[in-house]
């Protein structure tokens, strides 16, 4: 994902919703309308969710430290975890209360009726700006993935994120203005309640859904198949390698990616020698799949009746290894 991009969506998500904030907070004190309190309420959750996201972006870039040797690119995923949190109590729980107290006592709108919808209709536009910047910024990248792919196997969490927070925003704002509207026309205040908690029931559903697509990330994941593929490429193309014993890759973060994996070597005369195969393999995975910056190569001889014993490499003929000691593990080179 391109950095830029995800800071340009979450900047313009950040300013619309303080913006649309202000504005419901002034139509909720001068109405009384729940709908509004729930909306004002969702749009101050969503814009501290676009701080922590700019704070887990800018956090993630520290340098690693020997307590954290793959350093903090995971950290974008922990605070992407969080703004589902705030989603789910501050926004979604909260309009859910409200939709009961108001059913309790519904009252009707009785004064400055005209500065609710108006207020609605300006928020809509605000966050129809903000939507269509983060559509902008997610085409870039999204390819040809529809976008329910898009968001469940994006590795930075921060468009989809947005994405799903402005779309819900913008159904909030349609429910609050039908329960606003119903509510002006009626004169029953049973309506705004009813918008309220259907404002409730979205907020929550979208905060469950960023929930188990965060926990993914958070618990680790590997390459996409294509970028799979293109390793494979990268380390059985040349003559160092016969093949690949096993392998396994893991997301540091989402721009960085570390392949790990024992490879099958003829036997050679010196580590030496070693050591510049694995190098050119190295550098041709760096080349296919750049984000694959953490490199760990292992070489092996490769045993057919070890690999159908399930040990994939052999018990007793093992491949030179440099003499520094590193087994010819390279994770910078």
């Amino acid at each position: 994902m391109s950095a830029n991009g995800g800071t340009r969506a979450i900047v313009a998500a950040l300013l619309a919703n303080i913006g649309i904030a202000v504005t419901k907070f002034v139509a909720w004190i001068l109405t009384g309308s729940s709908s509004m309190l729930a909306e004002s309420i969702h749009s101050v959750a969503d814009s501290g969710n676009q701080g922590l996201l700019l704070l887990g972006g800018r956090r993630a870039k520290r340098e690693a430290t020997p307590q954290h040797p793959f350093g903090y690119g995971r950290e974008r995923y922990i605070y992407a975890f969080i703004v589902s949190i705030v989603l789910f109590s501050v926004g979604g729980l909260f309009a859910l209360y409200e939709a009961y107290h108001k059913a309790q006592h519904p009252e009707p709108i009785t004064s400055w009726q005209w500065v609710p919808v108006t207020v609605l209709v300006i928020a809509i536009g605000m966050e129809t700006f903000s939507f269509r910047t983060a559509i902008k910024e997610s085409n870039q990248i999204r390819g040809s993935q529809s976008w329910v792919r898009f968001i469940r196997r994006a590795k930075a969490p921060e468009l989809p994120v947005v994405l799903l927070e402005d779309f819900g925003a913008l159904i909030g704002l349609v429910l609050a203005l039908f329960g606003v509207g119903l509510t002006l026309i009626t004169g029953d205040g049973i309506w705004d309640a009813a918008g309220t908690a259907a404002i409730g029931v979205l907020l929550v559903t979208i905060a469950i859904v960023l929930a188990i697509e965060t926990k993914s990330l958070l618990l680790g994941e590997g390459a996409e198949q294509h970028d799979l593929a293109k390793i494979e490429q990268a380390v059985t193309e040349g003559p160092e390698v016969e093949r690949i014993i096993h392998m396994k890759t893991l997301y540091l973060g989402p721009e960085e990616l570390m392949v790990a994996a024992k490879v099958a070597v003829s036997p050679c005369d010196s580590a030496e020698s070693l050591a510049r195969g694995i190098n050119a393999v190295e550098a041709r995975i760096r080349t296919a799949v750049p984000i694959a910056r953490v490199i760990y190569l292992e070489p092996d001889i490769y045993s057919a009746a070890a690999d159908q014993a399930g040990t994939g490499a052999a018990s007793h003929t093992a491949a030179p290894r440099p003499e520094t000691g590193e087994q010819a593990a390279h994770p910078g080179s």
